[in-house]
Order: C-alpha cells, then structure tokens, then sequence
C-alpha cells in the first residue's frame, strides 16, 4: 500500500512555506514563496498556487497553519494582525477549491504540535510554545493534549500604555509590541539608522556592539516576562522558543529571559521550568501543519 501524503502549509507575514510531508513529519517536497498581503483575493490565490505546485496523486489531505483566530468548529478565520485575512470560512474555501479533506489551525498551534511531537516537546506532558517572528505566536499542548483555542500569546499585555501593537492590533504594550523581529528591527534603526535592521542588530551584537546586545537584552527580559506568565498560568515541563527571530537571536535572549522568568514565576516552577530553543527550525509550522491535514482524515 502506497504511503498517504498530506500538503502543509505554514502562512507567515513574510512567507508561504509549503511542502508534501508524511506521517513521521518527513518532508518530502517544499517550497517557499512570500505571503501577498495586498489584498484578501491576493492571499488566497497565492496560497492556491502554493498547493497546486505541490498536489500530485498521492496527497490525501491539506492543512494550514495561519496566523489567525480559527474557530475549529466552523474552520472560519476570524481575523488576522500580519496578513489579509479576516471573516472567511476558510477551511470550507480550500476544500471547495481542492476536493479534499482540509485541517487548519493557528499557526503557533501547528508549530507546538510538531515541536512537542518530534523535537522540544517530544515525551512532555505539558509544554509551551512561542514563537518570534513577524508577529509572536503561541501554543500549549496540556496532559498530552494540543489546546485547540486561539493561545495569542503575543499580545499579553507587558505595559499599560505602552508602545502599539502592530498591524491590525489596537492594542497596546503587548508581547509582540517588543519581542518581534520587526519591533527588533525598529530599535536597530533608532540606534544605528535607517539602513539598520533585526539581521543587522543580531551581528553587531555578535561582533561585541554593546548596543546592540543592550538592545537583545531588553527584548530577553520582556521575552521573560511572557514566559513567567505562562508558567504561572499552566505550569509547563518545558518552554520551547523559536520563531526566525527567536532562532537568530537566542544566545542574547536566553539568560536575560531565564532572569527574569527566575524572579517572575512562582516556585518551584521558575527554577525548574526548561527554556529551550525549538528543535525544527522554521520547518515546524510545516511539518504541524501536515500533522494537521492528517488529523483532518480521521484516526489513522
């Protein structure tokens, strides 16, 4: 019997990554292409032309990971901060388009349910995720369980009044206010100039600049904030960061974090908590996303 296929896409503010992937979240074809934001009509047709490149006789299923409230009831996104997507049945669209059974989930929620099932988070019982990119994502998995609701760790508020979320948020003080690679690079231009950016800032930093690891250990400290939060809400084993930014950026991050999180969380759990670096890399929404098309077929 021939192997079952799934396509998973992982829908990020900068890019589309697509691949085929298999039941032991093996990627067997990918592509990666940047995320239209002009328009909703736009969006959704590069995400069409992303699975069409990919769908070959032996894909079962589809799934999608998004950075936006779903309700797993319906499969309708209700709104995203960093993509044109808002009050769409979207689970119902790419099953009309594509005649196949579809998952889609939050695009954090798919990173932890590959993190927890086949790198960081592999044996937990009760796990956490963030994930630093373009926005902050997050997710849980709970006695062994993948919490299915919206988890939108990045706009915990940090400050009252503080700077404004970006995007569509109207918040304000909030996690992805701080701990983005966008909001990473606005403070590089506001230290080094326009031509600055999060690449830059993480090299500089590298290279010994002072204010440059300044910078990463105020983000680090923040980072902590949010993670001590978590850990006083659930209580997780493990705490997995990852994200681009998170990645680049996670030697400045790491202690200034574990500082904060040690003063922050009740004990014991603040000294017993562990703050590790995702084990997938940017592959993790893809592969969760695959994991998620193939929960769309039922019981294996």
């Amino acid at each position: 019997m021939k192997a079952q296929r799934v396509i998973g896409a992982d829908v990020g503010g900068t890019k589309i990554l697509a691949g085929v992937v298999g039941r032991e979240g093996e990627i067997v074809r990918r592509l990666e292409r940047p995320t239209p934001l002009e328009s909703q009509d736009a969006l959704l047709a590069g995400l069409a032309q992303a699975v069409e490149a990919l769908l070959t006789e032996d894909v079962v299923a589809v799934g999608f990971g998004i950075p936006s409230r779903v309700d797993q009831r319906t499969g309708r996104a209700y709104g995203s901060v960093n993509i044109p997507l808002r009050d769409l049945d979207f689970r119902d669209w790419i099953a009309d388009r594509f005649r196949l059974p579809v998952g889609v989930d939050n695009d954090a929620n798919a990173a932890t349910l590959a993190e927890w099932a086949f790198g960081a988070g592999r044996g937990t019982e009760t796990m956490a995720m963030l994930t630093l990119g373009t926005g902050v994502g997050g997710g849980f998995v709970l006695d062994r369980k993948l919490y299915r609701g919206w988890a939108e760790v990045g706009h915990i508020v940090l400050e009252h009044e503080g700077k404004p979320c970006q995007g569509a948020c109207t918040g304000r003080g909030h996690v992805e206010s701080y701990c983005t690679g966008l909001a990473a690079g606005e403070a590089a231009r506001e230290a080094f100039g326009p031509g600055a950016d999060a690449h830059e800032l993480v090299r500089l930093a590298r290279g010994g600049n002072g204010t440059a690891i300044e910078i990463l250990t105020g983000i680090g400290r923040r980072l902590g904030s949010a993670v001590g939060t978590l850990v006083n809400l659930f209580n997780p084993e493990v705490v997995v960061v990852g994200g681009g930014f998170g990645a680049a950026a996670w030697e400045f991050l790491i202690e200034p974090a574990r500082a904060v999180v040690r003063r922050e969380a009740l004990a014991p759990a603040g000294e017993t908590v562990r703050i590790v670096p995702a084990q997938l890399g940017t592959d993790a929404g893809l592969i969760g996303a695959g994991l998620i098309a193939f929960e769309a077929l039922g019981p294996a």
